[in-house]
């Protein structure tokens, strides 16, 4: 099995970060306020960098989330975290031109 160089550079904490907060994400409400701790441990094991990494990568989950028309992450990250919610909003506006003003699309499954 190969790996990237990218992989490579990230750090053991960030990627347990990475993946609990992605499954806090995932959780309904309730799940969510159970999981809220055990996530701001995670947090907690992150130097300033690896806090500015996640906040890119929740922008663009956040990105995501609006071509889908789904529930924005941004109101549960900031009841999170309010230093990361801010970190995230700072990399959201340093995203590309017309990223953000791009129209939700809405796509048709068949079956």
């Amino acid at each position: 099995m190969s790996t990237t160089i990218a992989e490579l550079s990230l750090s053991k904490a960030y990627r347990q970060a990475q993946r609990a907060m992605a499954a806090w994400l995932e959780r309904g409400p309730a799940g969510a306020r159970q999981g809220a701790f055990g996530l701001r441990t995670a947090l907690a094991g992150l130097d300033p960098t690896e806090r500015g990494r996640l906040a890119r990568w929740l922008a663009w989950l956040s990105v995501a989330a609006r071509s889908r028309g789904e529930t924005l992450p941004e109101g549960r990250i900031q009841r999170l975290d309010a230093t990361l919610h801010q970190a995230m909003e700072d990399a959201l506006a340093r995203l590309p031109a017309g990223v953000l003003a791009a129209p939700a699309r809405i796509h048709r499954r068949s079956a």
